[in-house]
């Protein structure tokens, strides 16, 4: 009897090749897919909670003011949100969505009729116009986590540029908050005039010249060192390597790692740069020496060795000047204005931190940045 069962098609080179190209490609339109649904929720999960912190603010600023009456309201409505969604609407989040709207009271222009599905318990927030002038909107980038942080940064202009940095930069909730703690505005600010410290706020941190590259303390907790006195350098850059990401992610945008110990021979003398790092922004090199004492004035004289070398031996004619910074634990302001060059915007002292500075230090290195650049010319 003749074999009347169809057999599958051979496979070919040129079927497998079209194969694995097709599935490339629907692989990224799924993925694509995903990602903007994710981005939908997490815009749309953002918009209901400031609707529902708006109704609850406006039901209370209408209702009695007595003291208690808010709270139980909330509680009531806590109550019958989670017989009829389930969890999610416990007292806690009610009022902490109810400050998001306090927090940010100016996004009056966005309005959500919410709907409610039995079968799903889920909320669909339905976008509806106000008659409001102006019209800003929350960053589809971030999530309800994201806001949750920021509500809690007090100053407006610090969550301001917390807010367009994490959006710009894909800051993940666990960098934001990092950032946070890390007091990463005030840092930046601390060397800047009110006009600058304006425009920090409102544009994020711009690399525009070589000081825009630091910040003084650099705050290197991620790297996980106790304070000892018999630690080495060795120690400080090993330490810095296995956390590079990390790193490059506290010394701002536009880094990528280059070597490690990069050496530089002169007539048959050997000295080894310990970081190498190129910034794209900036179209530079930029050379990091590390000290684990007190900067002195031989470190920066050798520190003007290795910009030099870049500059004259490295660096293309369509490249900016090499940057150098010296990386320390203590430094003394005037050597180091002494020591460079009058007007020299190249070298960089800088100082790093193992520990998260309290307020009361991170307030003295604010002043103290802020007299020093005064006092520069």
């Amino acid at each position: 009897m003749p074999d009347n069962t169809r057999q599958p098609p051979a496979t070919t080179d040129a079927t497998r090749v079209a194969a694995d190209s097709l599935f490339q490609k629907v692989v990224e339109i799924v993925s694509g897919a995903q990602g903007r649904v994710a981005r939908a929720v997490n815009s749309t999960m953002v918009q209901t909670y400031w609707e529902i912190g708006r109704q609850i603010v406006l039901v209370e600023q209408q209702g009695d003011q007595r003291a208690g009456y808010g709270e139980e309201v909330l509680a009531q409505l806590s109550d019958r949100l989670t017989l009829r969604f389930g969890k999610g609407f416990g007292l806690k989040h009610l009022t902490r969505v109810r400050q998001f709207y306090l927090t940010y009271p100016e996004l009056e222009t966005q309005a959500q009729s919410i709907i409610d599905t039995d079968s799903q318990q889920i909320v669909v927030a339905v976008r509806r116009q106000l008659p409001v002038a102006s019209q800003p909107a929350f960053r589809q980038e971030l999530s309800w986590t994201h806001y949750r942080f920021l509500m809690a940064v007090e100053e407006p202009s610090a969550r301001s540029f917390y807010e367009l940095e994490a959006a710009t930069q894909g800051w993940s909730v666990r960098e934001l908050e990092r950032q946070i703690a890390s007091h990463l505005y005030e840092r930046l600010a601390a060397s800047r005039d009110k006009d600058e410290v304006l425009a920090l706020a409102h544009k994020g941190q711009e690399l525009l010249t070589p000081q825009d590259v630091m910040k003084d303390p650099v705050v290197l907790e991620f790297l996980g060192l106790p304070e000892r006195p018999h630690w080495r350098e060795r120690d400080l850059e090993q330490a810095i390597i296995d956390h590079l990401q990390e790193f490059m992610l506290e010394l701002g945008k536009g880094f990528c790692f280059i070597a490690r110990q990069k050496r530089i021979t002169l007539d048959g003398d050997h000295f080894f740069v310990d970081l190498v790092l190129y910034n794209r922004l900036l179209r530079c090199f930029v050379v990091i020496d590390l000290k684990l004492g007190k900067l002195t004035h031989r470190d920066l004289g050798q520190m003007q060795m290795y910009v030099n070398w870049f500059d004259r031996t490295q660096r293309e004619p369509h490249e900016e000047p090499t940057i150098g910074i010296a990386l320390c634990s203590r430094k003394n302001d005037a050597v180091v204005r002494m020591t460079l060059p009058q007007g020299e915007q190249h070298i960089i002292a800088a100082r790093y931190e193992l520990l998260l500075p309290t307020p009361q230090e991170l307030e003295q290195a604010v002043l103290d940045g802020r007299r020093a650049a005064e006092r520069c010319p």
